[in-house]
C-alpha cells in the first residue's frame, strides 16, 4: 500500500529567509522552487538523502499554510506517503474508518495526485498520499 516516505513538508514563514538553513549550514541541495496556486503555496525542493524535503511558504493569508503557522508557528506541517494508484488508496483508508481530508485526489506539486487524510483520525499527524506523476522514461 504505501512505497515509501515521499517527502516531509515543513511549513515557513519566508522561503527567502528558512533556505539558507537547509542549503547554506545544512549543506542539502535545492532542486528548485515551484508555485501551487491550487494549494496557496510557494513550495522549495531540498533533497536531504533519499528523501525530499519541502518548504512550503503561503502565498496569502487565507492558504491553509498561513492559518497552520497562525496556529502552531512554523514547523513540520505533514508526512507525504508514496503510493501508487492513489482512488484505490483513498478508497481503502476510507474503508479502513479513516477520515479523508479529500475525497479524491488532487493535483499538488510536481503534478503529483495528492489527498491528505484528517489528523483527527491519525493521532494528530497529517499524512498526505502522492501518487508521482510519471516522468517521460516511465511512460515509455
Amino acid at each position: 500500500m504505501i512505497k515509501n516516505i515521499d517527502h516531509i513538508g515543513i511549513a515557513v514563514k519566508s522561503l527567502d529567509e528558512s533556505l539558507p538553513l537547509y542549503t547554506e549550514t545544512l549543506k542539502l541541495e535545492l532542486e528548485g522552487i515551484e508555485t501551487v496556486e491550487s494549494q496557496g503555496v510557494k513550495v522549495a525542493f531540498i533533497m536531504a538523502g533519499n528523501t525530499r524535503l519541502e518548504l512550503l511558504e503561503a502565498l496569502s493569508p487565507e492558504s491553509p499554510i498561513a492559518k497552520f503557522i497562525e496556529k502552531r508557528g512554523e514547523g513540520i506541517h505533514h508526512v507525504a506517503l508514496g503510493v501508487d494508484d492513489i482512488e484505490a488508496r483513498i478508497e481503502e483508508l476510507k474503508q479502513s474508518g479513516l477520515r479523508m481530508i479529500d475525497d479524491t485526489s488532487r493535483k499538488g506539486a510536481h503534478a503529483a495526485d495528492v489527498a491528505f487524510v484528517h489528523p483527527k483520525s491519525t493521532a494528530g499527524v497529517l499524512y498526505e498520499l502522492c501518487e508521482q506523476a510519471l516522468s517521460k522514461e516511465e511512460q515509455g
